[in-house]
């Protein structure tokens, strides 16, 4: 099953993907993680990289794609996979369904408020990776995680002007995308304003898991 997950930032489609993964085993690929690595690993792109989503904005096409195509020759996705993150353009999808179509795009739907909670308030643990959010789930102790009492820290991407230039891109680039896949009849969509598990079960019983 080759799946995608879209929608605006903060629509929880890493969420889902993950618990996909866990009950699954549907191998999740983040675009946002294959960019992480590149800039841990501090290569040339690497930088650019970093540059780019610090502002908000798109990674070219053509890297993008070679990323995730590289990604998934590799064996654990033989039997399928989630992306998250991509394709993002037109480009990126019309050019997806020629190199390796996919089953399903799966589409969360959001309000753009909710999103800018999600997004500004969140707060994450640098040592165990654990998220908080000020508005909907705060830690025990103000700025402190839960799990080990380390200072709780903002993403510098869940910036307020780069959560709005984030959903600018999204509604100007990455929206088109839900025609696209309609067109295909290819796309599902369910209300991501929800709770994670209620998420996770409008995709469960839209897809037949």
């Amino acid at each position: 099953m080759k799946l995608v997950f879209f929608g605006a930032p903060g629509a929880g489609k890493g969420t889902i993907a993950k618990i996909l993964f866990d009950e699954k085993k549907i191998v999740h690929i983040s675009t946002g993680d294959l960019f992480r690595e590149a800039i841990k690993n501090m290569t040339e792109l690497g930088q650019k990289v970093s540059s780019i989503l610090e502002k908000g904005e798109l990674v070219p096409d053509e890297l993008t794609i070679a990323l995730v195509e590289e990604r998934t020759k590799k064996p654990d996705c033989a039997k399928g996979y989630i992306l998250d993150g991509f394709p993002r353009t037109m480009v990126q999808a019309e050019r997806w369904e020629e190199i390796d179509p996919i089953d399903t795009a799966v589409y969360f739907d959001i309000d753009d408020e909710l999103v800018r909670k999600r997004l500004s308030g969140r707060r994450m643990c640098p040592k165990c990776g654990a998220i908080y959010n000020i508005f909907f789930s705060q830690p025990k102790k103000e700025g402190l995680c839960d799990n080990d009492g380390e200072t709780l820290f903002i993403r510098k991407d869940d910036g307020l002007e780069t959560i709005n230039n984030r959903l600018s891109v999204y509604h100007g680039q990455t929206e088109p995308l839900l025609g696209f896949y309609k067109n295909l009849n290819k796309e599902i969509a369910i209300d991501a304003s929800v709770s994670a598990d209620e998420s996770y079960k409008q995709i469960k019983g839209k897809l037949g898991l």
